[in-house]
């Protein structure tokens, strides 16, 4: 048969080898990277605001409650997210997924300013309250990204570690193992750039007291290790559904 008589499906390079991977943007992977960057985002914003969580105990340095700052509850999420991405996509993809991450904070950063220094209308909220509260995202940001750009890389090459290590088994191990040593580099690396090296841009004023840094960084270890711990079930759960409904290959190769 000629090229002209042929049907567009009998065309050899049309078709694709049956059990094919999902496109780029199968719905199960644009959720995790959308929750990852959403989450990501969503921390810069937040971090400002010091929390603080009364315990039924008392720990060494916290004392009787977990003292973190606000991004931690979104900040959490993201961990959760590059581990479901890592063991679904591999070690190529999330390394890609960390780097659009990184370039989304600069995004936000040129987003905020220049919603702060475009003139304000009669009708709009106080300027100068608005570029206190939004403003502060700056060290923020700065904190983050150094943080970011250590640890996430780093959560990213001990899970596919120990994803190489166990044979692919385990993945409990490695959800929590990545994720509790990135969030110690992320946490002391944060905390104190944003919260002693720039105190004065967050309205603190004078630099805090090094127990109050301390205890920063120690609560808001805490609170991601038991994050880690508790959201194990919903990365087993996501990978597993998706892996059913066939939006990642079974078994992905760690240099993938």
């Amino acid at each position: 048969m000629t090229d002209e008589g042929r049907r567009p499906s009998e065309n050899p390079t049309d078709q694709r080898p049956r059990g094919s991977h999902q496109p780029a943007l199968a719905t199960g992977q644009l959720t995790i990277a959308g929750l990852f960057i959403t989450a990501l985002v969503t921390a810069q914003l937040t971090a400002a605001k010091v929390l603080a969580f009364g315990l039924p105990f008392s720990l060494p340095v916290t004392d009787d409650a977990l003292v973190l700052p606000g991004a931690a509850l979104a900040y959490a999420l993201t961990f959760f997210a590059s581990d479901c991405y890592s063991e679904l996509y591999g070690r190529r993809a999330a390394t890609r997924l960390v780097t659009v991450g990184l370039v989304m904070n600069f995004v936000m950063l040129a987003l905020v300013w220049s919603t702060i220094r475009a003139p304000a209308a009669q009708s709009s909220v106080d300027p100068t309250m608005f570029e206190t509260v939004l403003g502060a995202s700056t060290p923020i940001v700065v904190g983050s990204l150094l943080a970011y750009a250590v640890s996430q890389n780093w959560d990213v090459i001990v899970f596919h570690k120990l994803r190489e290590l166990t044979g692919g088994a385990h993945l409990w191990a490695r959800n929590i193992g990545s994720t509790a040593s990135s969030q110690a580099i992320d946490t002391v690396i944060f905390v104190s750039v944003a919260f002693f090296v720039f105190p004065q841009y967050l309205g603190i004023g004078a630099q805090l007291p090094g127990n109050v840094i301390l205890s920063l960084i120690v609560g808001q270890y805490i609170f991601k290790l038991v994050v880690a711990f508790l959201d194990t079930p919903f990365v087993y759960a996501v990978v597993g559904y998706l892996r059913s409904q066939g939006h990642a290959p079974t078994y992905p190769s760690t240099a993938d």
